[in-house]
């Protein structure tokens, strides 16, 4: 039996979400019929909504009328826009003990000598400066696996996955203080990261962002390789240099095996990119229900991109476990409010032309749905961008909605494996943790099958439940987790996606 032509969310909704293109006449509601032609996936109104009336989806507002809607009427930017509404915080109010898992789940994880586990096994060359990002580039290529020709410099070390270059566009032209710290917090995460077995760090030598300054804030002494082109010489000498120290470890970091290790040692990071009108529908709300599970299982997962929480804290900030973590909350939608004013922007602006052509009319409409990638468990902590990540359960970092920037920062704060929804497409992977891809929609996963690792528009089409999805979805991670590639790992992508946040002035 084919499902409805329409999909209603939730009682309170005085619109529905077209399951597919709709053409004047088709039914939307009992005694309702589409007037016009509705684009997949957009919304389509069920009553009449006065000018000035909330929109509501989810049960939720996500805009204002701003002129008349009549029943079956296209709902969109061109009759639903921004407005502000009270919000109820109600801190902890939903907050409730998270059930253990009946029969704990593993995986085949790579224990390091200080206990932590890791899901891949790369060595790292970091750049502490734009300056030194072609040198580091030109080291990694050394090693570079080719993913099209099956040419592979790393053949005889079958337990390295990768040397990987990660540069960055900024480290000098920059001011002291908060700008450089937040640098700092960003590359000591990944020197520190778990699936590095081995780090360099690359400088020029007159950066503002020094080597030895990064080491001693951060912590690193030890810990990593530095060298700079200044004082080894130039471009040859530096390379070499570089190249003889990967070649002196290779043989000590493919000594690494897998072991069975709980899935409580996975922290998770949770993005969404090139979102459509199924977003919060399918992909993301599946991804909800695998967060569940792994946090049952006393795993952790990530939520981010703030600016694409901005109208949905208030559901968040119910699910806190104290008012101080609740507040933590609240006070990043203050500073992002003052940060975009400040800087003549707003934070509707966020939405992409490519979410708009989706079906997604307002940042409030795609907070709703981006927020569902984190379940229903209790926010246990909320970390500034790029903080370490300590606490199990459900965390909430300080990022931009830019999706590289913003994995850049959970990967920094320790995430070892990405999981990454997308209803136009989005080719991404994030270095050296593994990035799982959802697609939201069967059209789509059909399309761009190379770049895709799960179809979640199984969910529109009838054939699976939310949960059912999502416990596929926990599967697969438990098995990428083990060393299964992803399709963004067979394209060799998640090096030129590092993209530290770049704050403050450049001078």
């Amino acid at each position: 039996m084919a499902p409805p032509p329409v999909i209603r969310l939730h009682p309170d909704d005085g619109v529905v979400i077209a399951r597919t293109t709709l053409l004047p006449g088709a039914p939307v509601a009992p005694g309702v019929t589409a007037t016009e032609r509705i684009p997949a996936g957009h919304k389509v109104a069920v009553r009449p909504i006065a000018q000035g009336e909330p929109v509501r989806r989810y049960g939720q507002i996500i805009g204002f009328a701003a002129s008349p809607i009549s029943p079956g009427q296209h709902v969109h930017v061109h009759n639903c826009v921004m407005g502000d509404f009270a919000k109820d915080y109600a801190y902890g109010i939903d907050a409730k003990p998270t059930a253990p898992a009946n029969a704990p789940a593993s995986f085949m994880g790579i224990r390091r000598p200080d206990g932590r586990v890791a899901t891949r096994n790369y060595i790292g060359i970091l750049t502490s400066v734009n300056c030194s990002a072609h040198v580091a580039g030109l080291v990694a290529d050394i090693f570079r696996r080719n993913p099209f020709t099956g040419d592979d410099p790393l053949a005889a070390y079958p337990n390295v996955d990768g040397v990987v270059a990660l540069t960055h566009k900024t480290g000098c032209g920059m001011t002291e203080g908060e700008p450089l710290r937040l640098l700092r917090r960003t590359l000591g995460g990944y020197a520190r990261h778990v699936n590095f077995s081995h780090v360099i760090v690359l400088g020029l030598g007159c950066e503002v962002n020094q080597i030895g300054g990064l080491m001693q804030e951060q912590k690193l002494a030890g810990r990593l390789k530095s060298l700079d082109i200044q004082t080894m010489g130039g471009t040859r000498k530096t390379v070499a240099a570089g190249v003889e120290f990967v070649k002196e470890v290779l043989a000590e970091a493919n000594q690494v095996r897998r072991e069975p290790v709980p899935a409580s040692e996975l922290t998770v990071a949770l993005q969404c990119g090139g979102s459509d009108g199924y977003s919060g529908v399918s992909a993301n709300p599946a991804l909800g229900a695998a967060s569940d599970l792994l946090v049952r299982h006393g795993g952790t997962v990530i939520l981010s991109e703030t600016p694409e929480t901005y109208g949905a804290e208030q559901l968040l900030t119910r699910r806190a476990v104290s008012q101080e973590v609740g507040e933590k909350l609240v006070a990043l939608m203050r500073w992002w409010e003052d940060y975009t004013r400040r800087e003549g922007a707003e934070m509707n602006a966020n939405p992409s032309p490519g979410n708009k052509a989706g079906g997604l009319t307002t940042i409030l409409e795609k907070s709703l749905g981006a927020m569902a990638k984190a379940g229903s468990t209790n926010l246990v902590d909320v970390v500034q961008y790029a903080e370490q990540v300590t606490a199990k359960g459900f965390v909430f970092m300080d990022t931009p909605g830019y999706d590289p920037v913003a994995a850049t920062g959970q990967v920094a704060g320790g995430a070892n494996m990405v999981c990454f929804t997308t209803g136009r497409g989005s080719v991404f992977g994030c270095k050296p943790a593994p990035s799982i891809k959802l697609a939201t929609n069967t059209p789509m996963f059909k399309h761009i099958e190379d770049d895709m690792d799960v179809n979640c528009g199984t969910i529109l089409d009838g054939d699976e439940t939310v949960q059912e999805c999502g416990g596929r979805i926990f599967e697969l991670m438990l098995r990428v987790a083990s060393g299964e590639r992803t399709k963004s790992e067979s394209s060799d992508f998640g090096a030129a996606e590092f993209a530290p946040w770049v704050i403050g002035a450049t001078m």
